[in-house]
């Protein structure tokens, strides 16, 4: 799990979500949860959890792309702090985040994947990448 600087925003894998102590040391309220190819996780109830199975392969309907990219918008504008998680945190996780960075900031997307990726790997679906671009165009 790692810090968005400037931003109540963490990005992470499914594994980051099995320790609560964590989450609730870091003062995580809102979780993401992007990994379709996982199973639904089970958290104590003081979490928000908004659940939205998302795929690489870009299959993913407009409408649930745009549903979770405004409501990570939202967390990040209200400042909560936010997890965003899928199954190994490379591709689904840092593109959301980027573009939700780019409609909270108005910043390009592609800056923004910069930001959420600089100090750790990425592996960007590139058929996600063009959905996403689609959406937020």
């Amino acid at each position: 799990m790692r810090p968005i600087t400037n931003h109540a925003l963490w990005l992470g894998h499914a594994g980051d979500i099995r320790d609560v102590r964590i989450l609730y040391d870091t003062g995580i309220q809102a979780i993401l949860d992007l990994a379709g190819n996982e199973p639904l996780q089970q958290l104590p109830r003081s979490f928000t959890y908004c659940r939205f199975p998302l795929f690489d392969d870009g299959s993913n309907p407009k409408w649930l792309l745009q549903v979770v990219i405004h409501t990570l918008a939202e967390l990040i504008s209200l400042n909560i702090p936010t997890l965003v998680f899928c199954s190994a945190g490379l591709s689904r996780t840092p593109v959301i985040a980027a573009a939700a960075l780019a409609k909270v900031t108005q910043l390009p997307i592609e800056q923004c994947l910069k930001t959420v990726s600089h100090d750790s790997p990425a592996d960007v679906s590139s058929a996600l990448w063009v959905s996403i671009k689609d959406v937020i165009a």
